[in-house]
């Protein structure tokens, strides 16, 4: 279910919020949604200029999971306004999908052009190491659920979103520019995301490496359909905490997800900051 209503209460705080913090009205042109574990990923390169916890926000849900702070972060990273949010929700905390979507939702409209999406996710991919990073190209919802269903919101967008191109190639360049100029290895591939809490079996993990994923998460799939339905450019970037062999597969304890993920943040935070550069480098639309 869409809820448009909520939506619109919520971004209303928040700009409110954040125009008392700044004494001035700010408009961000990039969201970013830090998940697992990333919270602290970009402190050091983006200093927030204000930081408005979500429980500001009418209607607006609190995550429930360890490492997920809850606040948007208001910065300006080389020109390029950004609002990270710094905190997600899940189905599997018994969250609605439109809950789920809900920060993706008010950062569209807010007036965002951009999601930098990220999250800590199992690697499918033999080649794909725990610590290393996945630039998505595309992405699997097995989720079983949509943000999309019940009535349209034709203020947001079309009935029928088209996601031929989920992730934009341009972003996509940028990254794997920035992951280049940092020397971080930075290969492309697509994920699943799956509805959770439960970690995936052998057997399912050996299914989702057949249908063509490379990663596997609780999270990011209806975020970016929200994201597309909106209109906004999508970049994902996944950090591989653990790596799934269906044959020989073991334990991966929050704890240590967590432990990983902060272990590769740096590596994020550099590609994401290259990003920003590069954006800081193209108009901005309707300007």
């Amino acid at each position: 279910m869409q809820n448009p209503e909520d939506v619109q209460l919520a971004a209303m705080a928040l700009a409110k919020a954040i125009r008392e913090s700044l004494a001035r009205p700010f408009r961000p042109r990039v969201g970013i949604v830090l998940g697992t574990g990333l919270s602290d990923a970009l402190a050091s390169l983006l200093p927030a200029a204000a930081a408005i916890p979500f429980s500001q926000l009418p209607g607006f849900p609190m995550p429930g999971v360890a490492s997920h702070k809850g606040e948007f972060l208001v910065c300006d990273a080389g020109g390029v306004p950004a609002l990270i949010q710094n905190g997600r929700f899940h189905i599997y905390e018994g969250y609605r999908p439109a809950e789920v979507c809900m920060g993706v939702r008010v950062m569209a409209s807010l007036g965002c052009e951009y999601l930098i999406i990220t999250n800590a996710a199992g690697s499918l991919n033999p080649l794909f190491p725990a610590g290393s990073l996945l630039c998505l190209s595309d992405l699997i919802n097995h989720t079983g659920l949509s943000p999309l269903t019940g009535p349209n919101c034709d203020a947001w967008g079309e009935r029928f979103p088209d996601m031929s191109q989920v992730f934009d190639r341009d972003l996509i360049a940028l990254a794997c520019d920035a992951a280049l100029a940092s020397q971080i290895a930075l290969p492309r591939g697509v994920y699943i995301g799956v509805h959770g809490p439960e970690m995936e079996t052998p057997a399912e993990t050996r299914m989702y490496r057949q249908w063509g994923a490379d990663a596997v998460g609780m999270s990011t799939a209806l975020e970016v359909i929200a994201a597309r339905h909106a209109g906004l450019k999508c970049l994902g970037l996944s950090c591989l905490t653990n790596l799934n062999l269906p044959d020989c597969m073991g334990p991966a304890p929050l704890a240590a997800v967590i432990s990983q993920a902060r272990k590769t943040a740096p590596k994020l935070a550099a590609i994401i900051a290259g990003v920003l550069a590069g954006l800081g480098k193209t108009p901005v639309a309707n300007a």
